[in-house]
């Protein structure tokens, strides 16, 4: 009776066994694997302060140039994609590493991989052709962030630029998601020079040459403008008569501005034109098909009375 008492039960031994075999792995892991798994983040570390370090820099030497826009609006582009790229660079690294710490062959999984990239290669060839177009887009420099371009139809300012994608936000503020593979063609509003173009209507009974004198010493004043002096980069230029539709009279004024700053120029340009043409008496034109809008009888209108004969 007192050996069944000194002995230990079965249970209790297997107990100890799985006991002392979870305290050595411990053991064994906090003394192999954990210095390991804190130098790679501690590397990983580093390595993201440096890759935010150069980010950074690009974009205060791209607020550093407030008089070329276009080579701001690259500096920008170039630090997004180093920035998004280099995370993704990083994160397939500390995945290998920490593979490698935990003993997992990730020779296997990388062939695996292979083998399933290829299948879905296959159902995803648009990706591959956003990363193409978008690769050609930063080579050729077609446009960059901060820019106003009209692509797949939309027009808008160009907020993110990466390999898969575009993002466009309107002067609505709606943002647009554009794949890469969809930018077909480009209209850039923001590179070397704008035209401000203003078809100024006028009735064919005002004097042309009176009309011209007025809009070129209205364009000049607009030219010579304070407000406008550094944005209007070429003097006017006044086409003379252009077209004639019935008593209409078009003449075109054009001013050389910088890139995509043409709507300040033509608002002041029209306000000084209204001006003047009301003080000196000439008549804006009135389109020919306004014409025949008004002459065109109502039918709903009650007959017309004819005059008594007495």
């Amino acid at each position: 009776m007192m050996l069944l008492q000194a002995a230990p039960p079965q249970d209790q031994h297997l107990f100890d066994a799985i006991e002392r075999g979870w305290h050595n792995d411990i053991i064994d892991f906090v003394r192999d694997q954990v210095p390991k798994l804190l130098a790679v983040v501690l590397v990983l570390f580093i390595l993201q302060r440096i890759i935010l370090f150069f980010v950074h820099r690009l974009r205060k030497r791209a607020d550093n140039y407030v008089g070329n826009f276009q080579r701001a609006a690259q500096l920008r582009t170039i630090a997004s994609v180093v920035r998004a790229t280099s995370y993704a660079v990083l994160a397939f690294i500390a995945l290998l590493q920490i593979l490698n710490i935990f003993n997992i062959p990730y020779q296997p999984i990388l062939a695996s991989a292979g083998i399933i990239g290829v299948g879905v290669g296959l159902g995803a060839q648009s990706m591959f052709k956003d990363m193409i177009n978008g690769l050609l887009i930063l080579v050729e420099d077609q446009y960059n962030v901060g820019e106003v371009v009209t692509i797949a139809g939309l027009k808008g300012t160009v907020e993110d630029l990466s390999l898969r994608s575009t993002r466009v936000r309107d002067a609505d503020g709606t943002l647009y998601i554009i794949p890469n593979s969809q930018v077909a063609s480009v209209s850039n509003f923001s590179r070397d020079y704008s035209i401000a173009s203003l078809p100024v209507s006028v009735d064919a009974s005002a004097n042309p040459d009176k009309v011209m004198g007025i809009l070129l010493a209205l364009a000049e004043q607009v030219r010579n403008d304070p407000a406008f002096k550094d944005i209007a980069i070429a003097d006017p230029d006044i086409l003379g008569v252009n077209e004639i539709r019935g008593r209409e009279v078009i003449y075109p004024v054009n001013i050389r501005v910088r890139a995509n700053q043409r709507d300040p120029v033509l608002r002041a340009l029209r306000r000084r034109i209204i001006l003047a043409f009301e003080k000196e008496g000439i008549p804006l034109g009135i389109s020919s098909n306004m014409l025949l809008m008004q002459q065109k009888p109502d039918p709903t209108a009650p007959p017309a009375q004819q005059p008594l004969i007495g």
